[in-house]
């Protein structure tokens, strides 16, 4: 590569000048971070200053040589690692590793925000349609054929370890003891019975879920839903400083077991389109899939979104529907859509700049947030991933192992693709299509009475008054699903609460009713047994009450 005398003068400058007196010893460049924005910092702490040719572009061709260093070394430490195994493994991980040179790519690159807070801008109410306007359009008598267009996919590489649980979050019991998984089974037979349709199910798996959900899909087979599985991707993790892998080889154990992650669910259109079932869906005359978290359980197949798809224009075909829904004070950092440089765009918290924080977290400015349940066009997929033009902000997610060592993951949102595809759409939809189960908060709220199990579905029940859901803060004494369950003899009524706040040992007896606005509070040493049959109406309750057996 072509160098000039500035670019020199600039590496010898910051060898001598920066990595001597921090190392004392001096280490090869590629074990160096140096941090795209941090040139500045570096100055500044430094003894003295730059020679003056640095401000005339030396430094800037020095910072492009770095990058380029750090690219051939981990394309060198990539290679070491597929030179370590051989068979399937090698092949698959090959692929992977051709995605994650990519975003490595792209990481090197990146200069400043993603956004330029001056060009956003609210999308045009047309490309914000509310969900009774699609409704009122009603349905035709022939849905079943759009429905055998139709391909539900659902996200299921994440683990229950944030509630307590081992193996994959699908598989923990939330209704009548039916799992995330068993619910979502049970919607899609529904659907193919009612319409004698041929509705098939994906599962998004990770390293982390597939061996566990594969043995358990067995117990499927003689229901009337065809399961499909592919993995994501396999991305290492890379060191902080060195921004080189810290895997020793492709095996996921030992010293291993922390080296590898599933790189967010914005993975889903390279890997779908790599394991060959993007292909044999197109074959099978499928047209759309309907994505969203499988811990969603207000995301089921709707039939009036389904036929505003399948009714437009074949030349102003919709190819991205995002499922949006208001935003209440408990969203406030969800991801919304905007308008940027005239597409429809999702803007995540981490790319707004930190001056714009406060802004973005506004109610009034910002009104709506992504539910992540997207409906998207199977030839657009393949399309776009063909022409290599998906292009997905980068999402830099920063982790501490267990031994204290910081390592970074890049990561990618599916939703963040709307931008990528023709005449995008984003559907303003009821909060009921939003029920995400994140906590033991979440899980007490659908176990409860508030909520109705019907083929699969959970519906608000009818003798409800208020359609929306109270607010349950539950403390870290509920927060494992065993400790949890461990604290109610059975669910309490719910039917009438607004609020309930619970803090410390606490224990519910059996037929207990929850009333507006209700706080538990037990201070450390101390246990409060609320007694079976107890009526809390607007209370608050603290000290220390037990309930022993005689």
């Amino acid at each position: 590569m072509r160098t000039n005398k500035g670019a020199c003068r600039a590496a010898a400058w910051y060898h001598h000048q920066v990595l001597v007196p921090l190392h004392q010893d001096l280490v090869p460049l590629h074990q160096v971070s140096v941090h795209r924005s941090s040139f500045a910092d570096v100055f500044q702490k430094s003894s003295c200053c730059p020679p003056p040719d640095l401000a005339r572009g030396g430094m800037s061709e020095f910072q492009e040589q770095l990058r380029q260093q750090h690219e051939r070394t981990m394309h060198q430490e990539l290679g070491m690692l597929l030179a370590s195994s051989t068979g399937p493994q090698a092949e698959i991980s090959r692929k992977d590793f051709e995605g994650f040179k990519s975003i490595f790519h792209r990481f090197l690159q990146r200069k400043g925000p993603s956004v330029d807070w001056a060009k956003i801008q609210r999308p045009p109410e047309d490309l914000i349609q509310p969900y009774e306007n699609i409704k009122a359009k009603g349905l035709p008598d022939g849905i079943t054929a759009s429905l055998n267009k139709l391909v539900v996919v659902k996200l299921n590489g994440g683990l229950g370890t944030s509630m307590g649980c081992k193996g994959p979050k699908s598989l923990i019991s939330v209704s009548n003891e039916n799992t995330f998984l068993d619910l979502t089974v049970q919607q899609i037979e529904h659907l193919n019975k009612t319409f004698n349709a041929d509705v098939p199910l994906v599962l998004m798996n990770s390293f982390n879920t597939d061996e566990d959900t594969n043995k358990i899909l067995q117990k499927y087979t003689h229901l009337r839903v065809k399961i499909h599985t592919f993995n994501q991707s396999r991305y290492p993790r890379i060191n902080k400083e060195s921004l080189l892998p810290i895997a020793k080889d492709l095996g996921m154990k030992g010293e291993n077991a922390d080296a590898w992650y599933p790189p967010g669910h914005g993975d889903i259109y390279a890997s779908f389109h790599n394991s060959g079932l993007l292909d044999t869906l197109l074959a099978e005359g499928k047209e759309y899939i309907f994505v969203s978290n499988i811990d969603n359980l207000g995301a089921t197949v709707d039939l009036s979104i389904l036929h505003h798809l399948m009714s437009q224009p074949a030349d102003r075909r919709c190819e991205f529907i995002m499922e949006v829904t208001d935003k209440t004070r408990a969203d406030v950092k969800g991801g919304t859509l905007i308008q940027y440089e005239d597409h429809l765009r999702l803007l995540e918290i981490a790319q707004v700049p930190k001056a714009h924080v406060d802004e973005f977290k506004s109610v009034t400015k910002f009104k709506i947030f992504n539910t992540n349940n997207l409906w998207i066009s199977l030839p657009a997929i393949k399309r776009l991933q063909q022409q290599n033009a998906m292009d997905l902000e980068i999402i830099v997610n920063p982790k501490t192992l267990d031994g204290g060592l910081n390592v970074i993951q890049l990561e990618t949102a599916v939703g963040a693709a709307i931008k990528c595809f023709n005449n995008a759409l984003g559907v303003n939809v009821p909060r009921s299509r939003f029920l995400p189960v994140k906590t033991s908060s979440d899980l007490l709220l659908v176990m409860s009475n508030l909520y109705s199990l019907d083929a699969g579905s959970l519906t608000m029940s009818k003798k409800r008054e208020f359609p929306s859901t109270p607010h349950v803060k539950l403390g870290s004494s509920f927060t494992k699903v065993q400790e949890f369950l461990t604290r109610f003899d059975n669910i309490p009524d719910m039917l009438e609460l607004d609020h309930l706040t619970v803090s410390g040992d606490v224990t519910f007896g059996k037929n207990v009713s929850l009333k507006g606005t209700v706080i538990i509070i037990a201070n450390h040493g101390d246990r409060i047994d609320i007694p079976a049959g107890a009526v809390l109406e607007n209370k608050i309750v603290s000290g220390n009450l037990r309930i022993l057996d005689h």
